[in-house]
């Protein structure tokens, strides 16, 4: 690699996550396109580097990772930056929140995305289940917000955290997807700290080479666009 990292990637995916962590590292890096219209997640040269076939993974000088939260956590301790490092008494509260967004927020995301992955073809049940996942997803944000509004240093303040970063993005997801369903149940004034967090991190110049290289306009987080990158495709 010409770069210590290598960021195997698609527009608007939880690749971005790691585009925006590695901008605000001032990390230079490489991108690879997965080109999601060809499925090229699943051929055997992607499935060798993540043999999920799921988007990110990241390729670094000790060898590649994938899983978004791991790849987050392995950068801000190579790094030292974006999150109390392992001797802090704030990482304890940092972890069970970065793993909540990971584990508990982000998956119920994807079930809310893909229903037919996880409960089959039946378009009733999966209504069912979109409804419960979307009551599932405001019981997240509210906890969330809360814990916002203390404005720990890894959480909502002055300096962006890796959580910070995670978060946003799935808070731009939840307002853009699934593209042909209701999302009039997601109003991100709802929880004005988790907003604040949005605007502060749309200031940053990591956001904006981001955007610009990802086409997702100029306020990404509190006020969202479909992405309209020059390569590639979200979905």
């Amino acid at each position: 690699m010409m770069n210590s990292y290598r960021l195997h990637y698609a527009p608007d995916n939880a690749s971005l996550v790691i585009r925006l962590v590695l901008e605000e590292l001032g990390q230079p890096y490489e991108c690879v396109l997965v080109d999601r219209k060809a499925k090229a997640q699943t051929s055997a040269e992607y499935r060798a580097l993540n043999p999920n076939g799921l988007i990110p993974v990241l390729e670094t000088p000790d060898g590649p990772v994938f899983e978004t939260a791991a790849i987050l956590l392995w950068l801000s301790e190579r790094h030292s930056a974006l999150a109390p490092p392992p001797s802090s008494p704030d990482r304890a509260a940092f972890l069970k929140w970065l793993l909540f967004a990971s584990n508990t927020l982000h998956a119920d995301l994807r079930m809310l995305f893909y229903p037919k992955k996880y409960i089959g073809p039946d378009a009733d049940q999966q209504a069912q289940l979109q409804h419960v996942l979307r009551q599932r997803l405001h019981q997240h944000l509210t906890h969330l917000d809360q814990a916002a509004a203390a404005r720990p240093s890894w959480f909502a303040a002055v300096h962006p955290s890796v959580l910070d970063y995670y978060l946003a993005c799935q808070i731009r997801w939840m307002a853009l997807y699934p593209a042909q369903a209701d999302r009039s149940w997601f109003t991100l004034a709802h929880y004005p700290s988790l907003h604040r967090l949005c605007a502060t991190l749309e200031s940053r110049a990591a956001v904006a080479v981001a955007c610009e290289a990802e086409g997702l306009g100029p306020t990404p987080f509190t006020q969202p666009s479909y992405a309209n990158p020059s390569e590639g495709s979200a979905t």
